[in-house]
């Protein structure tokens, strides 16, 4: 534990959500901290920087979240402005609540901001998701990643080859714990429940008989700077879908930075109604039974190469590099980059059977957060001896 922390127990734990991957990776920790014999109080802390209220409450919703004893409502910004506004805002609810510790999840900018504001008091911080890497600092995630795990006291690895990260990185190994993936708790919590891709599409006025076609059908889902606020690769992502589309039906899951530039570069004639189902954001059930039923997912998103490792649904990632190298290495993940002839070959093998089957990484088992609150106990108990 970092000099000048406060003495351990004396608070709750004070847990950190502030976008949507956060939500998912919260819920099951919130639940064990709550059935460790003995249980574990805890706070926890919404800094409202998911742009969408709405879909952030229909995110607590499904995953059984409680409403957070505090909102700072952050809202949208800059990364600089955004940052600093979570840190002027959660400083007040610190001094006020005096946690035991501060638990982050996940590289969004309030893990980042949370963690600072902690450090600096002399709270001690436990990071969750620690280690990843995609080695790429010109992503926001990386630098807040980086950073978190450089300050933080506690660090929880989802898959080994972070704990080597973090010892390259000067990291003492006695701070690090490999406890599994929490995301992967709350997927497999949620499957059952998973509303079906049928369901789905009436809800948003869309005919389910298109995932009849003989190929199934592929969910998109794509929001990363890179590939979507550039209207040259923009363009050229989208006609590679179209042609993706000629060979089986895609549901794209818009996030509204994808849309908003669609519109905004003139490209909404790449978007094939006939073949392509173009979704607003999708709630968490909704998006686990969308890529459950699925043939292949096409995505640059992070969580969801986890989700469709563990679901076994083989998946195709537009980009160029990747935190999670497990996915690639154990899982169902293959990265395409934003190369057409690269991404039309990842089609070609999964429908032609030669995709990849992957298996489930170590630790992957539904009871991360289990091993994070026990481990948490012992730790904290450790510190106020």
């Amino acid at each position: 534990m970092s000099q000048g922390s406060q003495t351990a127990l004396t608070g709750p734990v004070m847990c950190i959500v502030g976008a949507r991957p956060n939500f998912m990776k919260m819920a099951p920790i919130l639940r064990a901290l709550a059935a460790h014999q003995p249980p574990l109080a805890s706070l926890l802390v919404h800094t409202g920087q998911h742009y969408d209220q709405g879909m952030s409450h229909q995110l607590f919703e499904d995953l059984g979240l409680p409403r957070p004893e505090i909102n700072l409502e952050v809202g949208s910004g800059s990364h600089a402005v955004q940052t600093a506004e979570v840190m002027r805002r959660f400083e007040p609810a610190l001094d006020e609540h005096k946690p035991s510790c501060v638990l982050v999840v996940g590289d969004v900018n309030s893990t980042l901001a949370c963690t600072l504001v902690a450090v600096k008091k002399g709270v001690p911080v436990a990071h969750v998701e620690a280690g990843l890497r995609s080695w790429d600092r010109k992503m926001p995630e990386e630098i807040n990643r980086v950073l978190t795990d450089q300050v933080a006291d506690r660090l929880y690895t989802t898959e080994r080859s972070a704990a080597d990260n973090l010892l390259r990185e000067g990291v003492a190994a006695e701070r690090v714990c490999f406890a599994g993936n929490v995301m992967i708790d709350s997927l497999l919590a949620n499957r059952d429940k998973a509303r079906s891709a049928a369901d789905t599409l009436r809800a948003h006025g869309a005919d389910p008989a298109l995932l009849g076609h003989p190929a199934g059908y592929a969910v998109v889902t794509m929001h990363r700077p890179s590939n979507v606020d550039d209207a040259v690769t923009l363009r050229s992502l989208l006609e590679v879908l179209r042609e993706v589309s000629t060979r089986l039906p895609l549901v794209f899951a818009l996030h509204p930075r994808t849309r908003s530039n669609i519109d905004r570069f003139g490209l909404g004639g790449l978007t094939d109604p006939a073949r392509m189902v173009m979704l607003p954001p999708q709630g968490y059930l909704e998006m686990v039974g969308l890529m459950a039923g699925a043939t292949m997912v096409l995505t640059d998103s992070g969580g969801l190469q986890e989700e469709t490792t563990a679901l076994g649904v083989p998946c195709l990632t537009m980009r160029e590099n990747t935190e999670r190298p497990i996915t690639v290495e154990q899982g169902t993940n293959t990265m395409v980059g934003r190369d057409p002839a690269a991404i039309l070959q990842g089609v070609t093998d999964i429908l032609e059977g030669t995709g990849k089957r992957g298996r489930v990484p170590e630790l992957w088992d539904g009871r991360a957060a289990e091993r994070i609150a026990a481990d948490l106990w012992h730790w904290l108990r450790a510190g106020a001896a």
